[in-house]
């Protein structure tokens, strides 16, 4: 796949629809779970909301926002703290309850200023989303200069890892593997006890880096 130059990291998370499987199929009843398939199968039975729309959610809260990472997760019991552990900014829906499943998505504005949004899982609807309020000017500038660089939208690397491995995405993050720059990519099949694979998707070039499957 190659890399399509100028795409918005933002906008591209609704192309991902068709690229998101959604097998609800269950592992078969002869094989026990190991406790992090549970959890994943736990968490699914739950999420009716996928990746993409929740990232696209997330993605419209912060003007000019980017998406840099995004990831499928039970709701802390500290419903009243930001994934920073400082109060929280803006609440404007209820939290869900302790456990039950949320998105939780790594925003950037244009400057590189990082927002942490959460999304229900359930509903799609934002219940809390704060600014990053540790970041330097270092910081921003190296979120900024990953996401110029980053010419494979979140969209095109998600595609890339449901064309080799069938599934749903639990989590999409821009991060570095070796210095390059990549799209990791993490997709549980549900067909296969829900076992976990990774993807690294060069951010630049579409082709895979590193491919790790978790059969814990």
């Amino acid at each position: 796949m190659t890399g399509c130059s100028g795409t918005s990291t933002g906008s591209s998370v609704a192309e991902a629809a068709a690229a998101s499987p959604t097998s609800t199929a269950s592992p078969s009843p002869s094989k026990s779970l190991t406790q992090d398939q549970t959890e994943r199968r736990d968490l699914w039975s739950k999420t009716k909301v996928t990746w993409d729309k929740a990232a696209g959610t997330a993605v419209k809260e912060v003007s000019g926002g980017k998406l840099v990472a995004i990831e499928l997760k039970g709701v802390s019991h500290n419903a009243k703290s930001s994934p920073t552990g400082t109060p929280t900014a803006a609440t404007p829906n209820p939290a869900p309850a302790a456990g039950a499943p949320e998105w939780q998505a790594k925003v950037a504005s244009a400057d590189g200023t990082v927002h942490w949004v959460e999304v229900d899982a359930a509903n799609g609807k934002v219940f809390r989303s704060q600014a990053e309020p540790d970041q330097d000017a270092d910081d921003r500038r190296k979120i900024a200069d990953r996401l110029a660089k980053a010419t494979q939208t979140p969209a095109q690397a998600v595609k890339t890892a449901t064309d080799k491995t069938k599934g749903q995405v639990s989590a999409v993050s821009l991060d570095e593997n070796d210095k390059k720059l990549v799209w990791s990519v993490d997709v549980v099949s549900p067909d296969h006890d829900y076992t976990k694979t990774t993807y690294d998707i060069d951010a630049a070039k579409g082709t895979v880096v590193r491919e790790h499957t978790d059969h814990d």
